[in-house]
């Protein structure tokens, strides 16, 4: 900004307004070199002081060689990146805030982010691109290796963790700049050890782990919530590090008109990520507000010594989903339409009121009620819980055994799950038993049975009157197909005591079996003559 200009339209206005002439027109003379107000006088002194105490005193070249040996991709820095990643996604699976503290630490993003923050002040377009290359691919690596540890993982519920970084809102725009203010300050100043406190507030690594549990999980709300936090951060931590290394001098070599250009870049770029967090914080405070006068008029169905337990709410349900346990001296019978007709009113709309009355009249009784309530809402959280866990061990047995999720039959009080799968082309016995080790290995506590279709039993080779490696694992084969069909089998062919050991291992797992002569290697086939009987 031209302050001289600033104070050249300030005497101009004075001039207007006082109706005195300029001295220097009337009198013919040279306007004076030095400022004549005491506007003038201040910026002047201001620049010269900021020029000579704070521009100069900083060693440029030493801060910019500092910052591109961090800006671009190493192996140290992928190494750190991953482990960071996963050091994140785990402390956010075990809602475990110190762990994810400790990935925040290690996480080496900050240095691309701000050295592309220092190129595009410089005009530095080579370091601009590293560090950009340098970002996309610490996010790609990042992203991936979440997202694989989710895939593996049993727990693939949305923890709080995960949750507090899916709705950012404009207060997290403003966490980031004055984030940034320090860490950029810190880092022209030489006092890196505030860089520590930046990378804690600002919370790049948990935002990209959240972003791949979401993609591991296809759940696109919590991804596209945990995605524009992460670009919120990193685009406001890059330009308002471009801002402070112009404001501390680092532009000498951008022209006018690529400042003027940069300035309009940054001003558009805060513009269009304050637009999104402002609706974001607008919802939340909306509901914030909804949640007060919901929890107001529910109270004002009751006398003065109620008090709520427990309110929960969905706004976006059709109708309006409200679960509320009430603490109250007197059970109030017409209490729940009441309430539900007195919330229709006040949010016109339809309501889904569940209430729960609890009768205390006393502190302690009160103090029980509440444990009580908490237990109950644990049960109900854990049978949600269940009710998902079944839905997707319904989905995964279904594709595997190409049929609809409504022909899995689930039982869950039991933990059991039983498919009767379609002949899928190239699958053998052996392979509908791997699929199923391989469900019920990631549904730990699951009993899971796949019947498979009536294919080809194997033969079952021996070697000097005992069964080779092969021949156990066919005779282990044939077990699980008998078991899964419960039908009797028939082996033929071998030597009669080659057939009485195979058939004694098989009866031992409970398996039906006929003998019947035959050829030198023993085969087992199914009995279908009497399936069904």
């Amino acid at each position: 900004m031209d302050f001289g200009r600033i104070g050249r339209g300030t005497a101009l206005a004075s001039e207007a307004v006082s109706g005195t002439p300029d001295r220097s027109k009337s009198g013919g003379r040279e306007p004076d070199d030095g400022p004549t107000l005491p506007l003038d006088r201040t910026l002047t002194k201001f620049r010269r002081w900021w020029r000579l105490a704070v521009v100069e005193s900083v060693d440029r070249a030493a801060v910019i060689e500092a910052r591109r040996e961090e800006a671009y991709t190493s192996p140290r820095y992928l190494f750190m990146l991953a482990m960071s990643a996963g050091i994140a996604m785990l402390g956010m699976l075990l809602s475990s805030p110190a762990v994810v503290i400790g990935a925040m630490l290690i996480a080496p993003l900050m240095g691309p982010i701000i050295g592309a923050g220092f190129a595009l002040a410089i005009g530095d377009y080579k370091w601009l691109r590293g560090s950009v290359r340098a970002l996309a691919a610490g996010m790609i690596l990042a992203v991936a290796i979440c997202a694989l540890i989710v895939f593996v993982s049993p727990i693939q519920t949305v923890t709080p963790e995960i949750a507090a970084r899916t709705r950012p809102n404009l207060f997290d725009l403003a966490v980031a700049i004055f984030s940034a203010l320090a860490g950029a300050y810190s880092m022209i100043r030489g006092r890196e050890g505030t860089i520590v406190g930046v990378a804690i507030a600002t919370a790049l690594m948990p935002p990209l782990a959240a972003v791949g549990f979401g993609l591991a999980t296809t759940n696109w709300t919590v991804f596209s919530g945990a995605l524009l936090l992460f670009v919120t951060n990193l685009m406001t931590i890059a330009l308002v590090a471009t801002v402070m290394a112009r404001i501390y001098g680092f532009s000498a070599a951008l022209s006018e008109t690529q400042t003027r250009l940069q300035t309009m870049i940054i001003v558009g770029v805060f513009v269009a990520l304050a637009i999104p967090l402002y609706l974001a914080l607008k919802q939340i405070a909306w509901e914030s507000i909804a949640q007060r006068q919901i929890r107001d008029t529910v109270l004002s169905q009751f006398d003065g010594d109620a008090r709520i337990s427990q309110l929960d709410f969905d706004l976006e349900a059709d109708p309006v989903s409200v679960d509320t346990t009430v603490l109250t001296p007197t059970i109030h019978a017409g209490a729940q339409r009441a309430t539900q007709d007195a919330l229709a009113d006040l949010l016109e709309e339809q309501v889904d009121l569940r209430l729960t009355q609890f009768r205390v009249g006393t502190a302690a009784q009160a103090e029980a009620a509440e444990l009580a309530a908490a237990s109950a809402r644990q049960e109900q959280q854990a049978e949600a819980a269940m009710a998902d866990r079944a839905r997707t061990l319904a989905r995964d047995l279904a594709l595997v055994a190409g049929v609809d999720p409504s022909d899995v039959l689930v039982d869950r009080s039991e933990r059991r799950a039983l498919v009767r799968a379609r002949p899928l082309p190239g699958a053998t016995l052996a392979t509908y038993r791997t699929l199923e080790a391989r469900i019920a290995g990631a549904f730990d506590g699951w009993r899971v049975a796949i019947q498979p279709p009536l294919a080809p039993l194997p033969s079952i080779a021996f070697a000097q009157g005992e069964p080779t490696d092969e021949g156990r694992a066919a005779l282990a084969l044939i077990s699980w197909a008998a078991q899964r069909r419960d039908m009797p089998v028939m082996l033929q062919g071998g030597t009669p005591a080659t057939r009485e050991l195979a058939a004694a291992i098989l009866r031992q797992e409970g398996i039906d079996i006929t003998l019947s002569v035959g050829g030198p290697l023993m085969q087992a086939n199914w009995r279908t003559d009497l399936e069904g009987e």
